[in-house]
């Protein structure tokens, strides 16, 4: 099999879980309990939280460490409204959020508050002007994504963490498919709070983090012990972090040359389909988004169809969209892109690169996505 769902998950790193072994066969204790067995595995966690502190440019103790991404965009989201609803009930997003976001949104809307999703153009941007245009003195919080799970398309963060300095709205990024690639500084991106998950650089499932800016308070989504500065309660995931904490210490060290070579194995791709003469189109612009991912459209082919033969014929890809019970849901980011008439909807594949991918296997890859379309078509 050839494994083109870097988005989706990705493999842990041997490094990792050697270090994850390590640490789960010698340090067993609490880390909240005061003994020596707990400050033993309360070093571990500290070093982590440092750690992934510093990537940002974050304090120690602005980092909550989650169960992964979703989590923590609901920490981040539901808690920062329910405790600063007495500024304001409304919220703004985009209309491309991952489902993590967009199904927080339904929730708070049936709570009472007000939501505006912003547009986006068909390179899947949102524009700066359309952010200024829906703020208003009761908004009280701002989220939209770094880069989209699905395109791939980076977001104009900057500008609006700039356009909210002296608002009283606080501003949230999921970046969970851009953290380790794009440089992210929460100081200099005017950012409140910002959410990771581990297993999208080839760290552990289940451990991820929220930042939190220390002027913000948010109203805990889990009761119990006092954990996580009593933000998070629950016996903390030692070994996540200890994983965490190796997976971006790698991916980190070898960032630019990361991107380089995704950025080439994506190009590679693409020439692959060229030379091959299957008809496809790239949804958005892969000059503004990151290289792990691009999202293509065979024009007169099914989802269905595509993902069943591809995976027959030895490749992972994705439609990026939910698949339950055999039927495919059209994906909302395209619907967003290109209105909800486009075909792109029902035949557009994600393809993302990562660790398990190299020159030989992407144009291999390439090859047989290309005989399938073609097959599929009756060329």
């Amino acid at each position: 099999m050839i494994y083109l769902d870097h988005a989706a998950t990705t493999p842990v790193h041997e490094d990792v879980l050697k270090k994850m072994y390590e640490v789960e066969k010698e340090t067993f204790g609490n880390p909240s309990s005061v003994h020596g067995f707990g400050r033993k595995s309360r070093k571990f966690l500290d070093d982590a939280r440092k750690f992934l502190a510093d990537s940002i440019n974050a304090e120690e103790r602005e980092i909550i460490f989650t169960s992964g991404g979703t989590e923590a965009n609901n920490l981040a989201i539901i808690g920062t409204a329910i405790e600063n609803e007495y500024n304001g009930s409304h919220i703004i997003t985009s209309t491309q959020e991952h489902h993590a976001i967009m199904n927080i949104m339904k929730y708070l809307q049936r709570k009472g508050f007000h939501v505006s999703y912003l547009p986006v153009d068909q390179n899947g941007q949102v524009d700066i002007r359309d952010v200024e245009k829906v703020l208003t003195d009761q908004t009280i919080l701002v989220s939209v994504m770094t880069a989209n799970n699905e395109t791939g398309a980076i977001q104009p963060i900057k500008q609006i963490g700039e356009l909210l300095k002296g608002h009283q709205a606080y501003f949230h990024t999921d970046a969970v498919q851009a953290y380790s690639l794009v440089d992210m500084d929460v100081k200099e991106m005017g950012i409140d709070l910002l959410t990771t998950s581990a297993h999208k650089l080839n760290g552990p499932k289940g451990i991820g983090f929220l930042y939190k800016n220390d002027d913000i308070v948010i109203e805990p989504q889990i009761y119990g012990g006092d954990q996580e500065r009593k933000r998070r309660a629950g016996t903390e995931n030692l070994i996540g972090a200890v994983g965490f904490h190796e997976a971006y210490k790698i991916a980190s060290a070898h960032r630019r040359e990361n991107y380089a070579h995704y950025t080439h194995l994506r190009h590679l791709f693409i020439q692959t389909l060229e030379e091959e003469e299957v008809e496809f189109a790239v949804n958005g612009d892969i000059n503004n988004s990151i290289p792990t991912i691009v999202n293509i459209s065979f024009p007169g082919t099914k989802i269905d169809s595509l993902l069943t033969n591809l995976d027959l014929s030895g490749v992972a890809a994705s439609s990026g969209s939910a698949c339950t019970a055999g039927t495919i849901e059209p994906s909302h980011v395209l619907k967003a892109m290109y209105g909800f008439k486009s075909d792109r909807m029902d035949n557009s594949l994600r393809f993302s690169f990562g660790t398990a991918n190299n020159e030989e296997n992407v144009v291999e890859a390439a090859k047989i996505i290309a005989n399938t379309v073609k097959k599929l078509k009756g060329l």
